[in-house]
C-alpha cells in the first residue's frame, strides 16, 4: 500500500483528512522560530529550481500593493528579486525582521479564491546586477 494513501486512510479515519500533513504540497512559507544570526532566504519554484540569499546583503525591500496582485521588490547588493502574488503585505512585514526561510511559488491555475487572503506568492523573478 501507498504510503501516502495509508496516511490519508488514517486521517480520513480520524476525521481529520484535512490535517498539516495533507498540506505538505500547499503554497508555504516557512520562517525561522527565533532571532540567529546566519539567515538565509530561499526562493523556490514549482518546476524544483531553489535559489538563497543571505539576509545581511539585503539592502533595500518595496511593498507595492498594486491592484489585483501585490509586489514585493528585494534589493539584494549582486540581485534584484520581485516577488508577485496576493496578500503580501505579511510577507513584507515578516521580511522586515528576517524571518521567512523559504518562499515558495506555486502555479497561478493551483490558487483558489479563499487562498487569496493569505499570502500566495505565484510568481518569482531573479535578475543580477550589473556591475
Amino acid at each position: 500500500m501507498d504510503q501516502g494513501f495509508k496516511l490519508r486512510y488514517d486521517q480520513m479515519r480520524e476525521s481529520n483528512p484535512t490535517g498539516s500533513e495533507a498540506l505538505s504540497g500547499s503554497v508555504e512559507v516557512q520562517q525561522y522560530q527565533q532571532s540567529g544570526y546566519a539567515r538565509n532566504i530561499c526562493f523556490a519554484w514549482p518546476g524544483g529550481r531553489r535559489m538563497f540569499f543571505n539576509y545581511a546583503y539585503l539592502v533595500a525591500a518595496e511593498f507595492d500593493p498594486g491592484h489585483e496582485t501585490n509586489m514585493v521588490k528585494l534589493f539584494f547588493s549582486s540581485h534584484t528579486v520581485l516577488v508577485k502574488g496576493y496578500s503580501l503585505d505579511s510577507l513584507f512585514m515578516a521580511l522586515l525582521d528576517h524571518f521567512p526561510r523559504l518562499v515558495k511559488a506555486t502555479d497561478l491555475r493551483y490558487v483558489l479564491a479563499e487562498d487569496k487572503t493569505e499570502a500566495v506568492v505565484i510568481e518569482i523573478h531573479v535578475e543580477k546586477k550589473e556591475v
